[in-house]
């Protein structure tokens, strides 16, 4: 009878190993270093715009967002939105919340309009869209 209760007991632990192991583990090599949302990607639609081919010169740019599972993409990704030239910040254009971009009088030359994803994995974004998140970015050419 004690064989018996040692060999329950024993079947017992390894099975409760085992469902805790399989059940809910999120392995740091499987996320990578997307995070937990298992965003990998970002694309902006435009690639590139000219301003003055735009009504107003407000060109909207839309970021697509591709996770993990290859059927699951998001249109329009959540995003920071942000622009800069030469890898600075600049005040020349604007961009809004919704990824709207728009040249200040006298701003010419070629900027690049940026989304920031990921938010939930990182809250460090440097110049340019820089850091730890995933970015995508798209160029804009004003007058």
């Amino acid at each position: 009878m004690k064989k018996l209760r040692f060999a329950f007991s024993t079947f017992t632990l390894v099975l409760a190993g085992f469902a805790v192991l399989s059940c809910g583990s999120n392995s740091s090599s499987m996320m990578g270093p997307v995070g937990p949302s298992g965003l990998q990607s970002i694309t902006l639609a435009p690639a590139a715009a000219n301003a003055q081919a735009y009504s107003d010169g407000k060109v909207p740019f839309v970021a697509t967002g591709y996770y993990i599972d290859p059927a699951h993409t998001v249109t329009p990704q959540p995003a920071l939105w942000g622009v800069c030239q030469q890898n600075a910040p600049t005040t020349a254009v604007t961009v809004s919340q919704t990824g709207v971009a728009q040249c200040a009088a006298g701003a010419s030359g070629k900027y690049t309009v940026y989304a920031v994803g990921g938010m939930t994995e990182c809250q460090l974004v440097g110049p340019c869209g820089t850091g730890c998140t995933i970015t995508g970015t798209a160029q804009l050419t004003c007058p």
